[in-house]
């Protein structure tokens, strides 16, 4: 009962008010209505946040791997990557070579890294990034991030 006195009144049914007052009424609600639609909005600027690193060219997956491919031979993408490192001031602990892969592990505070260059073509190659906080368990994908990021600097315009 009280609702509908209250959707009543809101309204402006089955009352003697001035015109005015009505069209306050029923403005203020088409703007209340207008402001809950925009509000699904909210979860597009969410999912727009995620994608940024998309933009940059950089795609992740949700096991926290970061990969590019770069259009610059393998050994271009390596030097790159080696200077990268040194750019963030990142141990490199290892490296080695199987066929047309070339594995390079480093570390950074608590953070294994490792970053796997495969050449697909001559003039082709896909990065891989994984680091690893505490022995493996948790995954960061911004430091995996920066470091691709920091290596296409260094590659350059391809």
């Amino acid at each position: 009962m009280a609702w509908a006195r209250f959707r009543k009144s809101l309204l402006g049914i089955g009352t003697n008010i001035g015109c005015k007052e009505v069209t306050v009424r029923k403005t203020t609600l088409a703007v209340l209505a207008f402001a809950s639609l925009n509000l699904g909005g909210c979860v597009a600027v969410g999912l727009t946040a995620l994608g940024v690193g998309m933009a940059t060219g950089v795609s992740h997956t949700l096991s926290g791997i970061v990969y590019k491919t770069f259009a610059a031979p393998q050994a271009q993408v390596k030097r790159a990557t080696l200077g990268a490192f040194n750019r963030m001031q990142i141990k490199v602990v290892e490296t080695k070579r199987d066929k047309t892969t070339e594995t390079i592990r480093a570390k950074a505070g608590d953070r294994d890294i490792e970053v796997e260059l495969e050449a697909l073509t001559p003039g082709t190659t896909r990065m891989t990034v994984t680091a690893k906080k505490d022995g493996g368990i948790l995954r960061d994908g911004a430091t995996a991030t920066e470091v691709i990021l920091q290596t296409e600097k260094l590659v350059g315009p391809t």
